[in-house]
């Protein structure tokens, strides 16, 4: 393919942007050495390495549990040989907006577990907070280390058809997929080792200190080396996988509820040596089942007097409790007038257009369009209770109108976005899938964005649904340096 080199027309608005090629077929120039390095592979070669990474992937025991029905079943998360490429300047905008937005959003959650300021200002309604599942009456009044009430973010991003990145969504309660941003890295740097040494990719292998450091921090003021410990609801929830990763990388014990005890507002680990104190909560648990003594009465998988004992200051969850307030899908249409109202700035990276079902005016507009909008139910995620108008049957949307209708507080709807495209390798051929972007941002003494994301595709042609419970798949994503960093 050549290389991009002479002015080209703008992009069609309802064409998707092609993050390899230009308009007019040419090669983006941070794609050139990846492009000159495939074009020199046959079908048969490119065919061997993906089953080499899907190999790799299968004896590292790589899994994502995808439900459905009566069943559930365990599976190798798809995984697609060729790697997304950001060049170093797009990457310091989409750092720059993350950073920005965390920020705000941490202020947003101290502030409405404080003295909701913001709410008696009338900037996000009052009812919209107060009456929103995820909102912890719990947690008022509380203090919180650094103030950072979401340690873990994993934002999920995606390119607009003029080239633009925009915020989709904010994952602050239990963001997972950081493990398959690893293990794709690893992957990728043996299908195309002499191209990835070559094209000075950052580093990303430094993601589980950072996050040990991130979580050891929330702590440091009043224990000089606090004990971490992460929290899994067990082997059959569907990132476990992810939680041993994480918890083996950062050298820190992998517990499950029945494995803590709480004495005294303390809390420690159960050993073979005796009782352990622990000191940070890397929770991969949801809010309702942490502690049935607060929350869910019938959880098996949380920690009886946990929360007591984070009330009382000795030991804290990360991320706190209550953050799902901050990324529910109808506060998400405030987040840019949240970053205004703290930081005085307009934010860098924009939202999607978003109608709220709860306004009369924007509910009518949704409901005469519904073939025309994604509709998400509020509290869902992973590709649940929502609604592709354009893919979806005369039924299937006259049955989400009669739910909207129900329930009008817990939908919103968004144009149908035309997601960015990029090479895959599919049944022995390059053909173009529509990806997102989800970074990881850190949250203790300090933010961190990680130089690098999870890519997830939409493997089914046409399709724009990326989530691995609905059958999409990963690719890694090289962040290139400025050539001033050292290379990965």
């Amino acid at each position: 393919m050549a290389n991009a080199s002479a002015v080209e027309p703008k992009a069609s608005l309802n064409v998707p942007y092609d993050e390899m090629l230009t308009p007019r077929g040419l090669v983006r120039p941070h794609y050139a050495a990846l492009d000159a390095r495939i074009t020199t592979l046959a079908a048969a070669e490119m065919a061997e390495r993906q089953r080499v990474l899907e190999r790799y992937f299968l004896l590292q025991g790589i899994t994502f549990t995808v439900y459905g029905g009566e069943s559930s079943t365990e599976r190798i998360i798809p995984t697609d040989l060729l790697p997304r490429i950001i060049p170093a300047d797009e990457w310091a905008k989409i750092e720059a907006g993350l950073t920005q937005r965390l920020r705000a959003l941490n202020m947003f959650l101290a502030d409405i577990y404080g003295e909701q300021q913001i709410l008696m200002d009338g900037v996000v309604p009052r009812e919209l907070i107060l009456s929103a599942p995820s909102y912890r009456r719990e947690m008022q009044n509380l203090f919180v280390p650094h103030q950072a009430y979401a340690n873990v973010c994993g934002s999920d991003l995606i390119r607009q058809t003029d080239g633009a990145f925009a915020v989709l969504e904010d994952n602050l309660r239990v963001p997972s997929g950081v493990s398959y941003m690893l293990a794709n890295r690893e992957a990728s740097r043996r299908a195309f080792p002499g191209t990835f040494r070559a094209a000075n990719v950052r580093a990303i292998d430094r993601y589980p200190d950072l996050l040990l450091a991130t979580l050891k921090s929330m702590a440091a003021d009043w224990r000089p080396n606090p004990q971490v410990a992460v929290l899994t609801p067990g082997v059959y929830n569907s990132a476990y996988y992810e939680h041993a990763y994480l918890a083996r990388l950062m050298g820190c014990p992998l517990v499950e509820g029945r494995d803590l005890v709480v004495h005294d507002n303390m809390v420690y680990m159960r050993t073979t040596t005796g009782l352990r104190r622990i000191d940070v909560i890397y929770r991969r648990v949801d809010d309702d089942f942490i502690d049935p003594l607060t929350f869910r009465r019938d959880s098996g998988l949380g920690v009886a007097g946990l929360f007591n004992a984070y009330r009382a200051g000795n030991v804290v969850i990360c991320n706190a409790p209550g953050t799902g307030v901050a990324d529910d899908k109808a506060v998400y249409a405030y987040v840019p007038a949240i970053i205004r109202y703290y930081l005085g700035e307009d934010a860098i990276l924009p939202n999607i257009e978003t109608y709220l079902c709860r306004e009369a005016s924007q509910l009518s507009h949704v409901l005469a369009n519904l073939d025309k909008l994604v509709v998400k139910a509020v509290g869902a995620s992973g590709g649940y209770g929502m609604l592709i108008g354009p893919h979806a049957s005369k039924k299937e949307r006259a049955d989400f109108a009669e739910a909207i209708k129900a329930d009008p507080d817990n939908y919103i709807a968004q144009p149908t976005i035309q997601l960015s495209t990029a090479p895959c390798l599919v049944d022995g051929a390059i053909e173009p899938r529509h990806v997102d972007l989800r970074p990881f941002i850190l949250s203790g003494d300090k933010i961190v964005v990680t130089p690098g994301a999870l890519t997830r595709v939409a493997l089914r042609k046409g399709s724009l649904v990326v989530n691995s419970s609905q059958g999409g798949g990963s690719k890694d994503t090289w962040v290139l340096a400025d050539g001033k960093e050292a290379k990965a």
